[in-house]
C-alpha cells in the first residue's frame, strides 16, 4: 500500500510540475451569471468576493429560475426526497414517465428514457444495441462519455477527423467492406471544448448513402440552439433523419443532474431492459424531475432568452475579437480563447480571477497537448454591462501576460 502511495503522489507531482493541476474554488450562493465565490471553507476561509460567471453551461440562465425552483419544491412535497430504488424495482414515478414522455415529444422521438447522467446515457446507448458483426463510426472529438460508451461496446471502431466528411466515407466503406452487419455514427451535436457545429445534413447524407444511423450527444443544444430549443438536428435541417439524440438536464434545461436518451420506440423498449446504467442506478430524485420538467416548459417558450443569448454571445466574441485574442471560430455561446500551452492558461485564469471573472483553463487531458485555452460560455442570466467588464478584463489581463 505505502509504494503504491508513493506512485500516486509522484504522479500528482508530475501533474502539479506540468501545470496541470484543476484547483476547484467554490460558490457560496445559487449558480447565476453573477455569483459568491470563496477559494477555501473552514474558520480561517476567506471572505466571499462577487464574480462574473464565465463558464457555467447556464446557457439560459435557468439554473435559479424561480419557476425552477418553486417546481422543484412541489416535488419534494408532493414526492418525497429520493426514490431509493431502480427504476423496475420500485423506483418508478408518475412524473418520472411525464418527463420521459415530455423530452420525446420536444424532440420529436417516439420515446426517451431518463438517466443519472448523460454520460451514463451515452455509456449505455451502444452495448444493447450493437454486437460484433456491427460497426460504430465515431468523430474523433466526441465527448468522453460516447468514448466510453463506444469502449463498452463489443462493435468494431471506426474514427474519423473531426467534422471531416470524406474520412467518415472512408470508414463507411471500410465498415461495409469487413461486412459490418449495423452501422450508426456517433457524433456531438455542438463539441463542447470549440464550440462548433456538427455538419449533421452531411452525415446524414452519408448514413443514407450506406444504411447507417446517426446518434447525436446534444447536451450543448437542447434547449438554447433551434427553433423552440429543439437542439442541433433543428437548427441545422436533420431533424428527424438523427435517428437517437442524447442529452442532459443539467446544462440549459435546469443544470441540475440527469440524462437521457430521446428515439425510436424498440430501441427505447430496449433500453428498458438492457442498459445497464439505467439497470442498476437509482431513478432521479423527484425534485430534479418536477424542477427539469418546469425548465423544459420555460425553454420551449423562451425565444426571447435565446435571443438574448446570441446578442451577448456576439458581443463578447466581437470584443475580445477587436482586442486580439485568438478565438475558435464558431457560432454557439461556447468561445473558446486559445493560449496555446497549460502554464498560460492557468496564468491567464489566475488573473481573470483577480479581476473578477470566474473561468477555468482547459488542457490536457481534456483538450490535445498544446491546444489550451479559457473555454468561455455565455448565459442569458449575464448582461450588458457584465459583458463590458469581461472584455476590459480580458483586455487588461491579455496585455499583461502579452498574449495580445
Amino acid at each position: 500500500m505505502k509504494k503504491f502511495l508513493s506512485h500516486i503522489e509522484k504522479t500528482l507531482h508530475d501533474i502539479d510540475q506540468a501545470g496541470l493541476t484543476k484547483r476547484e474554488r467554490f460558490i457560496t450562493a445559487p449558480q447565476s451569471g453573477q455569483i459568491s465565490v470563496t477559494s477555501a471553507i473552514g474558520v480561517n476561509a476567506p471572505p466571499p468576493r462577487k464574480m462574473i460567471n464565465l463558464c457555467a453551461n447556464n446557457y439560459l440562465g435557468l439554473a435559479n429560475h424561480p419557476d425552477v425552483i418553486a417546481a422543484a419544491h412541489r416535488g419534494l412535497d408532493d414526492y418525497g426526497f429520493g426514490m431509493a430504488s431502480v427504476r423496475f424495482i420500485c423506483g418508478a414515478q408518475t412524473i418520472h414517465r411525464e418527463l420521459e414522455q415530455a423530452i420525446a415529444a420536444h424532440l420529436g422521438k417516439d420515446d426517451a428514457i431518463l438517466f443519472a447522467a448523460c454520460f451514463d446515457a451515452n455509456g449505455a446507448v451502444f452495448e444493447p444495441l450493437l454486437e460484433e458483426q456491427d460497426a460504430i463510426i465515431s468523430d474523433s472529438l466526441n465527448h468522453a462519455s460516447i468514448i466510453d460508451g463506444v469502449r463498452l461496446s463489443k462493435a468494431k471502431r471506426y474514427r474519423f477527423a473531426n467534422r471531416d466528411m470524406n474520412e467518415l466515407e472512408t470508414r463507411l466503406r471500410e465498415a461495409d467492406s469487413q461486412q459490418a452487419r449495423f452501422k450508426i455514427i456517433a457524433t456531438d451535436g455542438v463539441f463542447s471544448m470549440d464550440g462548433t457545429i456538427a455538419p449533421l445534413p452531411e452525415i446524414c447524407d452519408l448514413a443514407d448513402k450506406y444504411g447507417a444511423m446517426v446518434m447525436v450527444d446534444d447536451c450543448h443544444a437542447t434547449g438554447h440552439l433551434g427553433a423552440g430549443g429543439r437542439g442541433t438536428p433543428t437548427l441545422t435541417g436533420a431533424g428527424a433523419r438523427v435517428t437517437i439524440v442524447t442529452g442532459t438536464l443539467g446544462k440549459t434545461l435546469g443544470g441540475a443532474m440527469g440524462g437521457f436518451i430521446a428515439a425510436p420506440q424498440p430501441i427505447i423498449d430496449l433500453m428498458r431492459q438492457r442498459a445497464r446504467p439505467y439497470l442498476f442506478s437509482n431513478s432521479l430524485a423527484p425534485a430534479i424531475v418536477t424542477g427539469s420538467m418546469k425548465a423544459l416548459e420555460i425553454a420551449i417558450k423562451a425565444d426571447d432568452l435565446r435571443e438574448k443569448l446570441a446578442h451577448l454571445t456576439k458581443k463578447f466574441r466581437t470584443g475580445l475579437q477587436n482586442a486580439g485574442f485568438n478565438l475558435l471560430a464558431g457560432e454557439t455561446p461556447i468561445i473558446p480563447v486559445m493560449v496555446g500551452d497549460a502554464p498560460m492558461a492557468q496564468s491567464l485564469a489566475a488573473e481573470l480571477d483577480r479581476l473578477g471573472i470566474y473561468v477555468a483553463g482547459f488542457f490536457y487531458p481534456v483538450v490535445p497537448q498544446g491546444r489550451a485555452r479559457i473555454r468561455t460560455q455565455m448565459s442569458a442570466a449575464l448582461n450588458e454591462n457584465d459583458i463590458d467588464t469581461a472584455i476590459a478584463a480580458f483586455t487588461e489581463a491579455g496585455r499583461k501576460l502579452k498574449l495580445i
